[in-house]
């Protein structure tokens, strides 16, 4: 329910569903109630035309549509006299009849239609134009809508959302209710993902005892999936005991006795890792065994080696007049000599300048060459440095998304990808259950060269593969660290490279493309911020606030953390004008002209390109901005580089203000300039690779506002973020 808001009934008949997303249930639609037609909007299952509802909820002014009345519930009347059931049928509400055959049926049968379609289908086939098989049909569509509605009112006394009573009604059926009395903690599922707080409350209510071994098996998993969620895609035996007893308050015993049932049914995986007891997830095991497995398998049937190498690679120094470094000659002789490569290093040490000449021997020897980063931006900063196309790697894999929304590629072990060679950019932000995929789509005999910077932050999903795969010692590297005399001249470079070493960077060049601007208080180093995006860089640099300059915040929160800054800096560059039209999305104001970000992966958002070329698919990262907002329901329009984007109103709720982004959220792009706040962080915010990732983000220019104690700070602390994971180990005991 919401919150401070007094809630109101309305009453009605449905007059017309404007719009209507049935993934989730989200409905715009006109009720009569009384003599006004009011819009109302919210998430229900299956009305139509011709119901009678009670509406709960509250009236709210749409920037852009006006007055709405929003339902947080949902009641109904199932028609029961003959002119509604007419009016309900014909609006279409059963897959195959419309506004003759409603008569038809109304005229036979009267008001008891309905309770014949539900239970009597075989007295339909009487009616001329139905079938037998057309009247079980019916009767089968009909009893889906009266389900799903029996589900959400019963769900709903838990404070089950409708949409989550619709993707329950999607998992289980009618068989939810029974399932819920049978096990709450079900609600926990992947897929369902309410949460355990709900599942316990519901358990309280049916006087479950506290250590409830459904209770504790359920705690079991949702630490587990807890902590994948951080980057872990196993835990210590003994660490998950712990947790699992402090968050459950039951006694060690109760919680070790249920894990080893769970461990003899296979709902949970024991394997060792570094000489421990480590409990995984089903998948996350396999998903790490796999891989492991795979490259094993690769390391033994490498692909066949490139001849006349030295002749090659002075081939292509003399056609570009360059000349390659000793360890640039290492990688190119690794990477076209072994099945396998890993190559890092740093921004300036020549990694594309390396990956170019690899790509040009490749092609000449006549090779099949594929290119893929995990994000939209990385894949085009790859295509825009080689010359050559790249893939995000979900569209390499030809991916696909199932009724959870998980994805699903077309590209895997039984349909591998049709190339010699695979070239993966940025590494560290791939996650195992990504590379797993690209693991199965990999050809037997197919070179795979991996490049990334192992000092940048981990990827967001669970694992740690840049870091596992060069430790196992097992895989050929390349580790470029020399900083070639045009990087040298960059500040920039020179102090990526510093930071790294954990040495401070030089902070007190008034000259260059380095600069740190100390600010003593909050208020001060929001304004100077402000003021450096909106009319500073703009001014001295000619630069674009949109399109060239982007602060970067360690986090979200706080007066200098992405959600503040970004409000500020709306209403500096942006504000609101009469002209500009605008959407309100879960709070936040999106106003033609701001600057936004897509927040996750979202394959069926339709595109165009100046060219003519549509498609679907926006990705997590993806910077563009808003440049249209129109119809009702709204419609969206994002531009993002070369190809325009439209959005509903559900998908935009992807959508997020980008005049600032946290580092973690930049990864894999590149901007001219760099603004990063730095100040008072939180604790858990201040350490080396999050400052390196964030400096390495810069190409022309970077400017730090704040605290020199916290940017000191944040170079002396090198403990890197914990990660329990075991594809190290497992590719260890493979290879050996």
């Amino acid at each position: 329910m919401t919150n401070n808001k007094q809630l109101i009934e309305l009453t009605g008949e449905i007059e017309d569903i404007i719009f209507r997303n049935e993934a989730n249930g989200y409905t715009v639609m006109d009720i009569i109630s009384g003599d006004e037609t009011v819009t109302t909007v919210g998430t229900v299952a299956s009305v139509s035309v011709g119901e009678e509802v009670k509406l709960i909820g509250s009236y709210k002014k749409h920037p852009t549509y006006g007055e709405q009345f929003a339902f947080e519930a949902c009641e109904r009347t199932i028609p029961s006299t003959s002119s509604a059931i007419l009016k309900y049928l014909s609006s279409g509400t059963i897959k195959g009849v419309g506004p003759t055959t409603a008569k038809r049926l109304v005229e036979a049968f009267g008001d008891k239609t309905l309770e014949v379609i539900e239970n009597e289908p075989e007295r339909l086939a009487k009616i001329k134009g139905i079938s037998n098989d057309k009247a079980l049909a019916m009767s089968k569509d009909l009893q889906k809508i009266f389900g799903v509605r029996k589900v959400m009112t019963q769900l709903a006394q838990y404070g089950i959302s409708s949409h989550q009573a619709i993707n329950a009604w999607n998992m289980y059926g009618n068989k939810v209710i029974e399932l819920i009395e049978e096990n709450p903690y079900m609600l926990c599922n992947q897929g369902l993902n309410i949460s355990f707080e709900i599942a316990d409350n519901i358990a309280i209510e049916q006087n479950r005892q506290f250590d409830d071994n459904c209770r504790v098996r359920a705690g079991l998993l949702h630490i587990l999936y807890h902590n994948q969620n951080n980057g872990h895609t196993c835990l210590p035996m003994n660490k998950l005991i712990e947790a699992c007893c402090k968050f459950l308050q039951v006694s060690t015993e109760k919680v070790e006795e249920n894990l080893n049932n769970m461990l003899s049914e296979g709902e949970l995986i024991l394997d060792i890792v570094g000489e421990k007891e480590f409990i995984f997830l089903p998948e996350m095991h396999s998903c790490e065994s796999y891989s492991a497995t795979r490259i094993a398998m690769a390391l033994r049937f490498p692909a066949e080696q490139i001849d006349n190498i030295d002749d090659e690679i002075n081939y292509v120094e003399h056609e570009n007049h360059i000349t390659y470094a000793q360890l640039q000659r290492t990688a190119i002789k690794m990477a076209l000599t072994k099945g396998m490569l890993i190559l890092t290093g740093g921004p300036g040490t020549g990694k594309t300048t390396t990956l170019n000449c690899i790509i040009n021997i490749l092609k000449r020897s006549g090779s099949t060459v594929a290119l893929a980063a995990p994000t939209g931006r990385a894949a085009q900063r790859m295509a825009q440095l080689t010359g050559c196309e790249a893939k995000t790697i979900h569209r390499l894999l030809e991916v696909t998304w199932n009724k959870q929304d998980k994805p699903v590629f077309m590209r895997n072990d039984k349909n591998v990808l049709e190339c010699d060679a695979l070239i993966i950019d940025e590494l560290s932000m791939v996650d195992s259950q990504l590379f797993e995929s690209v693991m199965r789509a990999l050809p037997l005999g197919c070179r795979l060269i991996m490049v990334g910077d192992s000092d940048q932050l981990p990827s967001v999903g669970a694992g740690n593969i840049l870091s596992d795969l060069i430790a196992c010692g097992k895989i050929p590297v390349v580790q470029l660290n020399e900083i070639f005399r045009q990087s040298m001249e960059s500040l920039i470079v020179t102090n990526a490279h510093r930071i790294v070493k954990g040495e401070q960077p030089v902070i007190d060049s008034t000259t260059g493309d380095f600069f740190f601007m100390k600010r003593t208080s909050l208020s001060s180093l929001t304004t100077t911020i402000a003021e450096l995006f909106t009319t500073r860089l703009p001014k001295s640099y000619g630069l674009s606030p949109l399109n060239d300059i982007q602060i970067l915040c360690p986090g979200r929160k706080g007066q200098i953390g992405t959600r503040e800054l970004n409000n500020v800096l709306q209403a500096s560059i942006n504000p609101k004008e009469s002209f500009k039209r605008e959407i309100n999305i879960n709070g936040t104001i999106l106003r033609m002209g701001d600057k936004v970000m897509q927040n996750k992966n979202n394959y069926d958002i339709p595109w165009t390109k100046d060219s003519g070329e549509t498609g679907e698919g926006v990705f997590n990262g993806d910077i563009g901005i808003l440049t249209a907002v129109s119809g009702n329901p709204a419609v969206l329009q994002v531009t993002y580089d070369d190809k325009v984007a439209l959005y509903d109103a559900e998908s935009a709720a992807d959508l997020e203000l980008a005049y600032a982004v946290t580092v973690h959220k930049s990864q894999g792009n590149e901007f001219n300039a760099v603004i990063i706040p730095l100040y008072n962080n939180p604790p858990q915010l201040i350490y080396r690779n999050l400052l390196y990732t964030a400096v390495t983000r810069a190409k022309k220019l970077l400017i730090i506002v704040g605290s020199s104690n916290t940017l000191y700070r944040m170079v002396e602390n090198n403990k890197k973020t914990l990660r329990y994971s075991a594809l190290k180990d497992f590719i260890i005991r493979e290879v050996e």
